[in-house]
């Protein structure tokens, strides 16, 4: 059985609502998560201010990888994207075993948001239960999401934008404070703390850990591929997004931790809680605690919003193709896959229960919040591998065909090896890691048991990957 072989016989089919303003904070918001708002503190403490090389690393590689995913994508710009093209250019098991893995991690990194949400929510309500919130929340989202897919880009879209505004005011706050002093008594604070005290304090090991967790950030950059079958002109407007996402991700990112990192010493971020919310009150913004909660909790429910999306779209698809109940796959009258939408959003409810089960064994929220999310790490990274390896396929099939195409990856297919052989590396150091490795454990069980499931269930049938499909 196979991803994109069969073809749905109804006369429905998901409806191409996703705007070019929508697909471009898509991609963009789909990476800038509670990840950076919270925990650029966790990532420095690994290495140091040479955090910003592991960025800049780690930014270059998936640069590459969104670079061979657009190249296919503009061929075959269908939903599911890397499921399809895993199908299509490897075997079927890795079709099965990628959208199994996407759905997997949108659902996961949904219930972490759920749990997030309630504990943010502490901020201002104390002692009001965290599972109500994180109830309230997965409720809207799954009923926007049931209305249109323009929706769930509308919410998308501007959840995104209250991030990158948020950002862009922190990165002018604190190049005041560096280059001009302000909120420091107009005294500059400059960039020496960068150097000042040790650049590579985590020697190699402590900078591939961060490496590790700063990947992890960028697992939602994807995003933009499941997109794919719902985009409005789709290979422009995709195009364009792949082109420009990775560049503003870097500048957001880089120079984010780049203003951290010179206004304060990294070994005494452990103790200053957000650097966003002391960099807001440095300048004197006393509700800057409250202004940056409010911000995590719109990441996080940009989070689960996108787990919603993602995860039924990747359904629908099991579900065209048999791997899933018929019924998964139907369509109310906005083209919206509804059963798949409200079946996943009762998977990410889950998390609501995790709120209210896990913290008897853990110390706290935030231990329940790592544990969860740091589950969905090695599934998240698993349509790297697929979109790397098939465009080195798709290139030897087609490449004489495609000499005219705008938007080819740039030196294949050595760069897909050398950024193959990273992740590969990365994947060594998570295991490494003790922070790290009980949660890879579970994400490769799941990917072994799903692989297993695979040949189980179609022993006695045909794996030969089928022939290259026509694109509506």
């Amino acid at each position: 059985m196979s991803i994109g072989n069969k073809q749905n016989k109804s006369s429905k089919h998901l409806k191409r609502k996703l705007e070019p303003r929508h697909i471009q904070m898509i991609a963009l918001g789909g990476t800038i998560g509670v990840g950076l708002f919270m925990g650029s503190a966790s990532t420095i403490k690994w290495t140091g201010p040479s955090v910003l090389i592991a960025y800049s690393i780690a930014g270059v590689f998936l640069y590459l990888i969104m670079r061979a995913l657009g190249e296919i994508i503009y061929v075959h710009p269908v939903e599911g994207s890397f499921a399809q093209f895993a199908n299509m250019y490897m075997h079927p098991v890795f079709g099965y075993l990628t959208a199994w893995a996407n759905i997997f991690q949108y659902v996961v990194v949904g219930m972490s948001e759920v749990i997030a949400i309630g504990t943010y929510m502490h901020f201002w309500w104390p002692n009001l239960p965290g599972w109500i919130p994180g109830l309230i929340a997965i409720l809207f989202l799954c009923a926007a999401n049931l209305t249109s897919v323009g929706a769930f880009g509308e919410l998308e879209y501007w959840f995104a934008l209250i991030k990158v505004v948020t950002i862009i005011l922190m990165l002018v706050a604190g190049f005041g404070l560096i280059v001009f002093g302000i909120g420091n008594g107009m005294h500059p604070i400059g960039i020496s703390n960068i150097w000042k005290y040790g650049f590579f304090t985590g020697g190699v090991k402590g900078f591939f850990f961060a490496l590790a967790i700063v990947l992890a950030s960028y697992q939602g950059i994807g995003l933009v591929g499941v997109a794919a079958g719902e985009a409005e002109n789709p290979r422009h407007t995709l195009v364009k997004a792949v082109q420009s996402t990775v560049y503003r991700i870097l500048i957001f990112y880089i120079g984010a931790i780049f203003v951290i990192v010179s206004i304060y010493p990294w070994n005494k971020l452990n103790d200053i809680g957000s650097p966003f919310v002391e960099t807001f009150a440095k300048l004197g913004i006393t509700i800057a605690a409250g202004i940056i909660n409010f911000v995590v909790v719109t990441a996080a429910l940009s989070g689960s919003n996108s787990g919603i999306y993602s995860a039924s779209r990747m359904s629908y698809l099991l579900a065209r193709n048999h791997e899933l109940p018929r019924f998964m796959m139907r369509l109310n009258k906005h083209g919206v896959p509804c059963v798949a939408v409200i079946m996943i959003s009762l998977g990410i409810m889950m998390g609501v229960v995790l709120n209210v089960v896990l913290p008897i064994f853990f110390k706290g929220a935030n231990e329940v919040f790592v544990m969860v999310y740091s589950s969905s790490v090695l599934p998240g990274m698993v349509p790297w591998f697929v979109i790397l390896i098939s465009e080195i396929i798709f290139r030897k099939r087609y490449g004489k065909k495609i000499k005219s195409h705008p938007f080819r990856m740039p030196f294949s297919p050595y760069s897909n090896y050398l950024t193959l052989a990273f992740l590969v590396v990365t994947v060594g150091f998570m295991f490494l890691n003790s922070e790290t490795r009980v949660p890879l454990i579970i994400g490769m069980a799941f990917l072994i048991i799903m692989t297993i499931v695979y040949f189980v269930k179609y022993s006695d049938k045909d794996k030969e990957a089928p022939k290259l499909f026509k694109t509506k």
